[in-house]
């Protein structure tokens, strides 16, 4: 080894080894120079004596006189490049064999080590060079021996060394390259790496811009134009333009830093302390300011990096990162500078330091992160969870994540500093935290892998950003979870909990589709979305616990219906037809084997590809997917089609009539009408003014071709194939039109996707009923029910399928001895639901043997639906339908025996016989009633058990319990068919009396033996649904009394759920159809004790939803409604004058004002809770309880101004007159009793209920965080239910006790009278001389047609109008079967967002949407008018407590009619836990307890 040249001149020593025998000249003198060729001779002979010499056995001291030959300037100079290489070759071998100590002087060296570096090694980058065998001799030479370290000794080296790296690393990275374009060979990249690593190890110190090179190799690893360029423009075809693997000069850097870390530790830790130093400025490297800088503080407090600092800082770290790739162990210097900027006070360098570190550990480099995993939801075959890699894939090693170490366990100080991050003050830098943890997972650290516990932290965390308060923040986590691959997301996110599991990452990605941001709800819902679709091939093939993490997404996803939000719904159809069943799925023929069983060729037996089959598979297990709430509103969304699509061809023609503006004949009326339809559509989309606008440009556009293209993507008739490409040819020409406004298409598309025949189609039906037939994949179900809406809402789909279907229905017609195919019934409702319109019953056929199959399934079919859709199916086809129906009757009711074969048939057959055919039901009257009452309903055979189950349901009910059933059904129809008044209330006595019994002894109707509980359960349920349904016809609404009402309404707080859920969801489906009056309303504020918070929930967004949907008609329905509740709760059971009783009875109150109220209508329920105290209660009976209703509104306008206080609201007088529902109310006998009652407070025990009720108020509306959402039909109420209560007084009692302030620390704030705002004088002077004889006048026959002047109008429908509403009950509507005889478990929802939630409405609202005039509007429901009656108000204004006590300014007097103002939501109120409002006093009680 050459270690050091000596200062001075050589020494000689005594000769000893082998001498040099070249003796020939090497210099000349000037005038007679060597020829070139000789020249190059005598080296070439020197080179190779030299070559051949042992450095061990060689006399040094005849090298004295080459040596010096050889440095002199007449060599190194030489203009020919053989002559210079051979010189060169020569050196470096008097290099090797003088080594330790070279024979020359320092200045010799030099010279010579200037001829290596500038002429000599920087000719290797043409490896054609004639002397490159010498040139690669001198490199190899130099590494071997280490003779380059005499470099180092060198005084004013830097520059040589300098010039070195410089050449080394342009000659590597082919900026050097020969004209050929011929690289350099491996062995010299490897003794250039070499060279250079034995410079970096020796030398004291390197000149920084050596560093500089070595390090910006680094930053070769970045794509074209920086990372941040590449990941906003690099798609799939781009990839390629990515290097496969690593360049060489950074290879040669990476080798530097490997194989000198301590120093090359020292030198990168300086340079990048020079880089923050330059950056910072002003400012200490930790990003704190300077002490010297106090002064100035306020001035310069947000002094900090600039722009082209901060471009440089990332230029720092983006090295940092593809460092930690190459050489982790130079960096242990460094990553303690990160750490430091972790806490910096300025936000930019956190947030750089905080991206860095999470890359670092992700093993991320300059490059960037991989690419997206493959995630597409119309792959097929479908992606299967085997073949998806384990980490990142890409096509660049540059993209590849890599870490070669573990952050964690290297710099375990620095990875806790970084996870602190989590909770930085700054939302920015917590966004950028959480996308770092997101990469961190995705790539398994960098492949290195994360331990058990540090993976189960980040996942925690990230579901806990996806909650966070800022948007930023949770935008950043819903970005992050859909950067997980499918294996990712199960492996990883599926352990910490489903997306029905509160708190867990998907359930809370999940939330996030309802967030308060469009932004985040964008990305939350496409996420999801695409996650089901991509795992729908693993959920098709049964994959478990693929089912359980992702299963529920769909109706995470379409439960979003229910917000009533615009946006949302826009984004629930792209969606739908994006990600869940994207449109181009399947995309085409699969050559390949299917990933998922290759379901369609092996399991389905199909030959070959069938698209059609594939696609409705995809959207039965989507179907299938859905909880019964999600799947109500997807067959809503369904159904909507023909009127969308009914009001798309009419904007089509209204455009062609338009023809570009361009118009013939009256082009004002062609306008109007086209602005008529514009807005109609318009009104349906977030931005009515933009729709608008570019709905009217693209009819401007005038293309007809488009227009045709839109009709074959609405006709009922086209296949799906052809609507696809329709869409997809309309897409293409409007973006490609010259004249289209940019974002015409993004309008157009909600439109498109909701009136196209894209589920319901004519090519999935044939393949609807293969699947119900089949039962093929545990379809059958879902195929049925879908093939039921089609026959429903989509007749001109289904008619071309009915034949076959009528077909199937004959050949398993059943016999008295043979019994019909199970499947069969689903077929004849199905059916039954096609014939329910007349013009699609002419499809069904009606040859004699059909009809005998009818008549044959009427007689013998079961289940007894089967039956009553046979008849119903019958009656609506049939020519002789008369004959058919006596011929069925007499049957049916001849000799009926209960038990005898078929029994329950015949009752089912009677059921809809009576209702369809009531001529030829009304000759077996006698018959009827004695089968329906003296033989089932006063008969219990079953005799009552004490483990009695509370309810059963129609697949575990026993014979005697389905059969009173019917019996009720049978009576009740029978009176429905009734048109005639007289005879309607001669029939209606006996069964409103049978009704209102059941309801008053709890389902109780024999007198002998006691029913069993669950027959009880299931007639009282009935009975209150037949009472709704009766009272859909006005001529019978008007023989529910107002008692008869009350006891109605309690039905609610049955202590059974089946029950309660059975009467609530039935008369919601009653009032979104307007088929009942407003004081039907009032019984949804009874469940304000529902102890299944999930239910609760859903009622109230219902609530809130028609409050919302009513808000501004004149007629003010659900304010109206107020008086109502006053009186319910006033002749309530559990009524009560104990302190807290009333605070119970506050909350029923308390509840309707937070579903209600808000600072616009405010006025108005003031007025109507005071209004109260201005008449008499119309329903008392004693003087017990006549006062009742002051009581309660005393205590609503307490309540009230409570609320408005706790809104900080401003309660202006409303200067309108309301009225009282008269029945309920009366006038007071004279203006002096009408006094009395205003000015006498009638709240017992004042100092202790106002506490009780003023924290009522303030705990309203307080959000309970959620336990779980598992959706797993099972809830643990948090109430007892009345037949396991304790008496209702103690209850209470025990479970509210009212706090009683024994010694008052201060005075008790002065609260204004609860009856009246105002002081007696002030009330007396307004009051007019005409008061006495309003008073005396209030009970004439005048008074009552004025306050029921303007009450409630409803879809009260004529005789033969409602006789088909009223077939479809009887006939096929499913909801009204199953509501009547089955109700659902309870199902628990989601809770509502941290954001207040959007009132959610009852998927029927749609049918309510009015189109266009020409297309035949639909009523809108009215409420009760404010009504004029006396005593008058005094019209002052109400104080404010929260406003007085703020200082508020007055406000000024309302008008008469108040402004129109969007009523603002409002928190569902959060029941306690304590026993709802169940038990009943007197006989109710005791008939719970039996």
């Amino acid at each position: 080894m050459a270690r050091r040249s000596r200062g001075a001149e050589v020494e000689v020593e005594e000769s000893q080894g082998v001498s040099l025998q070249f003796d020939e000249p090497l210099t000349w003198r000037a005038t007679k120079p060597i020829a070139t060729g000789e020249l190059l001779r005598r080296l070439t002979v020197l080179q190779d004596e030299l070559v051949d010499m042992d450095q061990d056995e060689v006399d040094k001291t005849s090298f004295v006189d080459v040596a010096k030959a050889l440095a002199g300037q007449h060599l190194l100079s030489h203009k020919d490049k053989g002559v210079r290489a051979h010189v060169a070759c020569c050196l470096v071998e008097l290099l090797r064999l003088c080594a330790p100590d070279a024979p020359f002087t320092g200045s010799q060296l030099k010279d010579i080590f200037t001829l290596f570096i500038t002429s000599i090694l920087p000719a290797l980058s043409d490896p054609s060079n004639a002397y490159n065998t010498q040139h690669r001799h001198v490199l190899v030479s130099l590494t071997e021996v280490k003779s380059i370290v005499l470099l180092t000794d060198l005084p004013n080296a830097d520059a040589l060394i300098l010039h070195l790296f410089s050449s080394f690393f342009d000659i590597i990275s082919g900026s050097s390259k020969s004209s050929t374009g011929e690289a350099v060979s491996k062995d010299i990249e490897f003794h250039m790496s070499q060279m250079l690593v034995i410079i970096v190890d020796e030398a004291g110190a390197l000149p920084s811009q050596a560093i500089d090179i070595i390090v910006a190799q680094f930053l070769r690893a970045s794509a074209p134009g920086g990372k941040e360029e590449k990941a906003k423009k690099t798609d799939d075809n781009q990839s390629t333009l990515l290097l496969k693997e690593l360049p060489p000069a950074y290879n040669m850097a990476k080798i530097i830093c490997n194989q000198c870390p301590d120093k090359m530790s020292r030198h990168i830790a300086q340079y990048f302390n020079d880089v923050i130093h330059e950056v910072t400025g002003a400012t200490k490297s930790n990003g704190h300011r300077k002490a010297n800088d106090a002064d100035s503080e306020d001035e310069e407090a947000h002094v900090g990096p600039t722009e082209m600092d901060m471009k440089e800082l990332k230029k720092a770290h983006s090295l940092l990162q593809e460092l930690w790739r190459a050489s982790p162990d130079a960096l242990q210097n460094v990553i303690p500078l990160l750490e430091v900027q972790l806490s910096a006070e300025d936000q930019h360098l956190r947030l750089l330091a905080t991206n860095t570190i999470g890359d670092i550990i992700s093993g991320i480099g300059a490059a960037g992160p991989p690419p997206p995993p493959a995630m597409d939801p119309a792959a097929y075959p479908p992606i299967n969870l085997e073949d998806v890699p384990f980490l990142p894939y890409s096509d660049s090693i540059l993209t590849t994540p890599a870490s070669p170490q573990s952050f964690s366990q290297t710099h375990s100080t620095v990875y806790h500093s970084f996870m602190g991050r989590k909770n930085d003050k700054t939302s920015v830098i917590r966004a950028g935290w959480t996308r770092a943890v997101g990469r961190i997972l995705v790539t398994s650290a960098g492949g290195i892998g994360l331990s058990r516990e540090e993976e189960s932290s980040m996942v925690r965390a990230l579901g806990e950003k996806l909650n966070d308060a800022d948007d930023k923040v949770r935008l950043a986590a819903v970005k992050a979870v859909g950067g997980f691959s499918f294996r990712d997301i199960i492996s990883k996110l599926a352990p910490n909990g489903s997306v029905t599991k509160s708190g867990s990452v998907l359930c809370s990605l999940a939330d996030r589709a309802r967030d308060r941001k469009h932004p985040v709800r964008i990305e939350a819902m496409t996420a999801l979305g695409r996650i089901w679709g991509v795992a729908a091939g693993e959920i098709a093939s049964g994959n478990e616990s693929v089912i359980t993490a992702l299963g529920a997404i769909p109706s995470k996803i379409i439960d979003v219906y229910y917000a009533n939000d615009l946006e949302l719904n826009v984004l629930l159809d792209h969606v739908m037809f994006e990600q869940l069943l994207p449109l181009k799925y399947p995309p085409g023929k699969s050559k390949g084997k299917a990933t998922n069983g290759d379901s369609h060729v092996a399991t389905n037996g199909t030959a070959g590809f069938n698209a059609d089959k594939i696609r409705l598979e995809r959207i039965l297990l989507l179907v299938k997917s859905l909880d019964p709430k999600s799947k109500k509103a997807f067959f809503v969304m369904q159904a909507r089609q023909p009127m969308f699509a009914k009001v798309l061809k009419a904007f089509l023609t209204r455009c062609e009539e338009y023809n570009g503006g361009v118009m013939e004949g009256n082009a004002k009326e062609i306008k109007a009408k086209l602005d008529t339809v514009v807005k109609w559509l318009a009104d349906l989309l977030p931005d009515p003014l933009r729709t608008s606008n570019d709905l009217l440009r693209y009819a401007k556009l005038h293309d007809r071709r488009s227009y045709q293209l839109l009709r074959f993507a609405v006709a009922p008739e086209n296949d799906f194939k052809m609507v696809h490409n329709s869409i997809k040819e309309f897409s293409k020409r409007i973006e490609t039109a010259p004249g289209a406004p940019a974002g015409l298409l993004q309008v157009l598309m909600p439109i498109i996707y909701r009136s196209s025949s894209l589920i319901y189609n004519k090519s999935h039906l044939p393949y609807i009923m293969q699947y119900a037939k089949s039962d093929e994949d545990g379809l059958g179900a879902v195929a049925h029910e879908i093939m039921h809406e089609i026959s429903d809402k989509h007749p001109k789909i289904f008619e071309d399928n009915v034949a076959d279907l009528c077909k199937s229905l004959a050949e398993q017609a059943p016999t008295a001895s043979k019994q019909n195919d199970a499947g069969s019934v689903e077929v004849l409702k199905a059916v039954a639901l096609f014939a329910k319109n007349p013009n699609s019953s002419k499809n069904i056929p009606r040859d004699r043997k059909f009809i005998s199959t009818l008549m044959s399934f009427a007689q013998y079919g079961m289940p007894p639906k089967a039956a009553k859709y046979a008849v119903s199916i019958l009656m609506a086809t049939s020519n002789k339908k008369e004959m058919h129906a006596k011929d069925l009757m007499e049957k049916s009711t001849k000799d009926w025996e209960y038990g005898q074969d078929h029994f329950l048939s015949k009752l089912a057959t009677i059921s809809q016989l009576t209702f369809l055919e009531p001529s030829v039901a009304e000759d077996f009257g006698d018959e009827i009633i004695d089968i329906t009452t003296q033989q089932l309903l006063m008969q219990v055979r079953t005799p009552s058990e004490s483990d009695d189950p509370k309810w059963k349901s129609d697949s575990d009910l026993d014979e005697e319990g389905q059969a009173k059933l019917w019996a009720i059904r049978i009576l009740v129809n029978r009176l429905r068919a009734v048109t005639d008044k007289e005879n309607a209330k001669e029939y209606s006595g006996p069964v409103y009396a049978l009704l209102n019994k059941l309801i008053e002894k709890d389902g109780e109707i024999s007198k002998d033996k006691p029913t069993p509980r669950h027959h009880a359960a299931r007639l009282r349920c009935l009975a209150a649904q037949s009472i709704l349904k009766l009272c859909t016809n006005k001529m019978f609404e008007a023989y529910t009394a107002p008692k008869d009402f009350n006891r109605l309404a309690c039905v609610v707080q049955d202590p059974i759920e089946n029950v309660r859920r059975g009467m609530v969801e039935k008369l919601q489906k009653y009032l979104v159809k307007n088929k009942l009056p407003v004081r039907f309303y009032t019984i949804m504020f009874l469940t304000a004790f529902e102890p299944n918070t999930a239910f609760l929930a859903s009622i109230v967004t219902w609530i809130r939803s028609r409050a919302k949907l009513l808000q501004h008609q004149p007629a003010r329905p659900m304010e109206s409604v107020l008086p109502r509740l006053i009186s319910v709760l006033a002749h309530h059971p559990d009524f009560g004058l104990e302190p807290a009783e009333l605070v119970d009875q506050a909350r029923y109150i308390v509840f309707y004002l937070s579903c209600v109220v808000s600072e616009e209508n405010l006025p108005l329920v003031y007025k109507y809770a005071e209004r109260v105290k201005q008449a008499r209660d119309a329903l008392s009976t004693s003087d017990e309880d006549k006062d009742n209703i002051y009581i309660m509104s005393d205590l609503a306008t307490y309540l009230i101004k409570s609320w408005q206080e706790k809104k900080g609201w401003v309660m202006q007088t409303w200067a309108g007159k309301v009225g009282l529902p008269v029945g309920l109310y009366a006038g007071l006998p004279s203006h002096e009793v009408a006094q009395e009652i205003a000015k006498k407070p009638y709240l017992p025990d004042p100092e202790t209920i106002e506490s009780s009720l003023d924290k009522l108020v303030r705990d309203a509306e307080k959000t309970k965080k959620r336990k779980s959402d598992d959706r797993d039909g099972n809830s643990n109420p948090t109430k007892k239910q009345r037949s396991e209560a304790k008496p209702r007084n103690s209850i209470s009692k025990k479970d509210k006790p009212v706090k009683i302030r024994k010694t008052p620390s201060k005075p008790k704030r002065q609260k204004p009278e609860l009856s009246t705002p105002d002081n007696v004088e002030r009330r007396k002077s307004g009051r007019g001389a005409s008061a006495k004889k309003v008073y005396a006048d209030i009970d004439d026959e005048d008074a009552d047609e004025e306050m029921l002047n303007g009450v409630a109008k409803w879809d009260y429908l004529n005789s033969d109008d409602e006789r088909m509403e009223e077939e479809e009950d009887g006939s096929g509507d499913e909801e009204d079967q199953d509501e009547d005889v089955e109700v659902p478990d309870a199902e628990p929802e989601p809770e509502a967002e941290e954001a207040e939630p959007e009132p959610e409405p009852e998927p029927e609202e749609e049918e309510a949407d009015e189109p266009p005039s020409d297309i035949e509007p639909e009523p809108e429901p009215e409420a009760e008018t404010p009504e004029p009656s006396p005593p008058k108000s005094n019209g002052r204004k109400l104080p404010n407590r929260g406003s007085a006590k703020k200082g508020a300014a007055p406000t000024p007097k309302a008008a008469t009619t108040p402004a129109k103002k969007k009523v603002g939501n409002v928190t569902p109120v959060k029941s306690k836990a304590k026993a709802p409002i169940v038990e009943r006093k007197g006989t109710r009680s005791s008939g719970r307890n039996k």
